[in-house]
């Protein structure tokens, strides 16, 4: 059983919808596949039609009775979303995982469980990771076979590129099993010249750990989406499914097991490289073309970025997240002395979006989010670094 963990710390890289599609590519080829959803927001569940209201156990039960000691069998969660194609979805509870399981022996390592007691039963896992680099991840690398790095074709993807792989590198280093370390070019659209000089520059430095398969950008796919059905079941014909069945090719063919730590060493010796290009291609493209054009429409990425995450405005710091089921949200951090009864989100609609703005000075600041008392790492700002206990916080940079 080969187990693939798609894994980008940085949100709206088309991640969840590589998982689905890709999935149901494997499974249309003849292949058991699992996907197991290891995002608190389940967004899986809401790209294949799974109702959320109907989603009485998840992926998280499964986990945290590993933890507690109180197994709950992995197909006790499931979906049957097709033939050979089954889901284990998550929801919101899954945010709490790893503040639940502070202090448990061997808790990296509680997916692997799992995926151990199924080995017989399906060819493929694909494990949809969150935008974020923490426990749950952890506990997708350590059970994967396989890493796949989905990289959206704009200038800002490359350039974080090279942190992606260093905060690799360093969960790497935990890491003792063999695995197979890929980049697929994602949301790839030929018309513009931005996404034709990045694919080169990607190319030129990843040639080995590249694969061939570009998945286009296609209106397809997000229609798919949207009526929560793979691209294999809404339009078969179309460009985006064909990409998909070639990436399983591709993926089936591949079978070296490449060790993760000279792999990813030998990635770190190009990151100055990879970082430089980028600048200088940054510097080539004049500005009308990077300037989103105000025709065009608004993208699901887009209006997400107007949710989620940490930005400036107006001489404040916007902090914004979603948390449809929490009933309160604080902020911890060096600016209110790790102290989060002094900060608190509001609620400011029924979708459950939170919002602070704040007045901070110009520095360097590291912060954590505490939902319902569970404190993790701002799941959309993907700059982090690691505290003293092993955990990560988000770091905001205030100019």
């Amino acid at each position: 059983m080969r187990t693939i963990a798609v894994v980008n710390q940085k949100g709206g890289c088309g991640k969840t919808t590589i998982s689905i599609n890709l999935s149901a590519a494997l499974a249309a080829k003849g292949n058991r596949t699992l996907l197991i959803d290891m995002d608190s927001q389940g967004h899986c569940a809401v790209g294949l039609a799974v109702p959320e209201e109907q989603v009485e156990q998840s992926v998280y039960d499964v986990l945290i009775g590993i933890g507690r000691g109180e197994p709950m069998r992995l197909k006790e969660v499931l979906w049957q979303i097709s033939d050979g194609f089954e889901l284990a979805p998550s929801n919101i509870d899954l945010a709490a995982f790893e503040q639940q399981m502070t202090g448990v022996t061997d808790r990296e390592n509680c997916l692997k469980k799992v995926l151990d007691e199924i080995q017989d039963d399906y060819d493929y896992v694909v494990i949809d990771c969150p935008p974020s680099v923490g426990l749950l991840t952890f506990n997708a690398l350590r059970a994967a076979t396989d890493v796949i790095v989905p990289v959206e074709m704009g200038y800002f993807s490359l350039h974080g590129l090279s942190r992606q792989l260093e905060t690799l590198i360093a969960l790497c280093d935990q890491c003792e099993q063999k695995i197979n370390v890929m980049v697929l070019a994602s949301m790839y659209d030929i018309r513009t010249k931005m996404g034709r000089e990045i694919l080169a520059e990607l190319k030129k430095h990843f040639s080995e750990q590249l694969f061939k398969t570009v998945a286009n950008f296609n209106t397809k796919l997000k229609e798919a989406a949207s009526l929560g059905q793979p691209i294999s079941e809404y339009a078969p014909s179309s460009k985006g499914h064909k990409d998909f069945l070639a990436l399983a090719d591709e993926l089936i063919g591949t079978d070296t097991q490449l060790h993760r730590a000279d792999l990813v060493n030998s990635l770190q010796a190009r990151l100055s490289t990879i970082s430089a290009s980028a600048e200088e291609l940054l510097a080539s493209v004049p500005p009308d073309v990077i300037k989103p054009k105000e025709q065009e429409p608004v993208s699901l990425d887009e209006k997400l970025a107007d949710v989620y995450g940490v930005r400036q405005v107006d001489g404040h710091v916007s902090f914004a997240a979603m948390y449809p089921r929490a009933k309160s949200v604080q902020i911890a951090g060096d600016f209110n002395e790790w102290m989060p009864e002094k900060t608190h989100l509001q609620r400011v609609d029924e979708a459950g979006k939170w919002h602070l703005a704040m007045p901070l000075e110009k520095g360097l600041y590291r912060y954590r989010l505490v939902v319902d008392g569970q404190w993790q790492q701002d799941p959309y700002n993907d700059w982090i670094e690691m505290n003293p206990y092993g955990e990560f916080n988000s770091v905001l940079n205030v100019q």
